[in-house]
């Protein structure tokens, strides 16, 4: 897919699955710590599952080639330690 548009759609999945949860969680002393858990273990994994993806999608570097011979390296001699 390749665009910022799969974020979105990753991100109505992980509110789906959070308002599960928020029902499905069996009734007890314990309901509100396993449903803030849950809850928060999507909301945490989801935050770093999208930086990851949008920093690889949208790199503020431009990545360099180090295996190139100086006369193909067009561009790359300020990088490159040349004699």
């Amino acid at each position: 897919m390749s665009s910022g548009a799969e974020v979105l759609y990753v991100l109505i999945a992980v509110v789906g699955v959070s308002v599960a949860s928020w029902f499905l969680t069996p009734k007890g002393d314990s309901q509100t710590v396993v449903r803030s858990s849950i809850i928060l273990t999507l909301a945490m994994c989801y935050i770093m599952w999208a930086l990851t993806y949008l920093s690889q999608l949208h790199p503020l570097i431009q990545p360099m080639r180090s295996d190139l011979r100086p006369e193909f390296a067009e561009g790359y001699g300020e990088y490159m330690d040349m004699e």
